[in-house]
């Protein structure tokens, strides 16, 4: 299968699957692990604008590997434009090539202070931080947002997103990464492609064809990933949740998307091995102690992959210290296998 690369403003990806944000996950490790297995694109943990600004110096959030991340992207999140300007120049003065405006996030407490996803429910705020922003920052950097198909399944909701995404292109957006739940489903039911299908196509009919359009949600085998690329007409995906302990699954939508049989299932050798480089790149970004309790999260989903799942995520589950997760990785291949 031919797929053509994916265009961003001025960058050129030359493959249409990456890396989404994930709040709490995307870190430099994860993103490190993900670009490995294939992604050549990858974008950080939604950053809320405050602590971008505040952060004194560049901490463990803020930092990407100089020489082989690039382009790599930064996703924001607040509420007033001007700090969305200032916190965007911070990054893009750390290094980022692109910077992601989120509109989607469905956490209550982010909802609450008029953050992420209630945006969706006031195009005039919206777009009035994408306005400011885009003004504010080079035009060499592409401006793209993350949006929800609306706050809620109202009409009034529709009309909203349409307004968003209509204005945010006349006002230089170049791209849109949309999850097919609304705000209010969170992660409850299923993501609606055709949704994002109805809104690549409504965006070509307009002449808009160059804004690219993301899909995500649901995205969880290499098989799914071909089906929503082919019948959705999408320039790219976003692979978010399902890349989570399963870095695998870039290498496997590689070899679908490029014609070829789809790879055998990562040995458990292959899989202490890349636990292992895993939780070495998180220990110089953080520390050994940092690094063990934020490892416990991934190692709970890298057990999915191993034959005896429960036994080994209840053992990630009580990690503590570095001693513990190397205990729980010797207990990953037994010595018989």
């Amino acid at each position: 299968m031919f797929f053509p690369s994916l265009r961003l403003g001025g960058l050129e990806i030359p493959f249409p699957v990456i890396q989404a944000a994930l709040s709490g996950y995307s870190d430099a490790p994860m993103r490190t692990i993900a670009r490995r297995f294939g992604a050549k694109f990858t974008l950080c943990e939604v950053m809320l604008d405050q602590f971008v600004i505040a952060v004194s110096k560049r901490k463990s959030r803020l930092y990407f590997a100089e020489f082989d991340e690039h382009p790599v992207g930064a996703q924001l999140m607040g509420n007033q434009p001007e700090q969305f300007v200032r916190a965007a120049e911070r990054l893009i003065e750390e290094g980022f090539d692109l910077i992601d405006l989120n509109f989607a996030c469905p956490v209550k407490k982010v909802l609450g202070r008029g953050r992420g996803g209630f945006l969706l429910s006031n195009p005039q705020a919206a777009l009035k931080i994408i306005e400011t922003v885009r003004r504010n920052i080079p035009g060499s950097i592409p401006l793209t947002m993350k949006l929800r198909k609306g706050f809620d399944d109202s009409q009034a909701s529709r009309d909203k997103f349409f307004e968003i995404l209509a204005g945010g292109i006349e006002l230089g957006v170049c791209g849109v990464t949309l999850h097919g739940r609304t705000v209010c489903q969170r992660y409850e039911g299923t993501s609606d492609w055709e949704f994002i299908r109805e809104v690549k196509r409504r965006l070509c009919e307009q002449g808009h064809s160059e804004i690219a359009v993301i899909g995500s949600g649901d995205l969880f085998t290499p098989e799914m990933c071909l089906q929503r690329f082919r019948e959705s007409g999408v320039d790219g995906l976003a692979l978010a949740r399902g890349t989570i302990g399963n870095p695998w699954l870039f290498r496997e939508i590689t070899a679908l998307l490029q014609g070829l049989p789809k790879p055998e299932p990562p040995t458990l050798r292959e899989q202490y091995n890349v636990l292992m480089e895993h939780f070495h790149l998180a220990v110089e970004l953080y520390g050994e102690r940092r690094a063990a309790t934020t490892m416990r999260a991934f190692g709970v989903k890298y057990s999915l992959l191993h034959p005896e799942t429960e036994k080994v995520r209840q053992a990630f589950v009580k990690v503590k210290t570095a001693s513990d997760w190397y205990r729980v990785l010797e207990m990953y291949v037994p010595k018989n296998r």
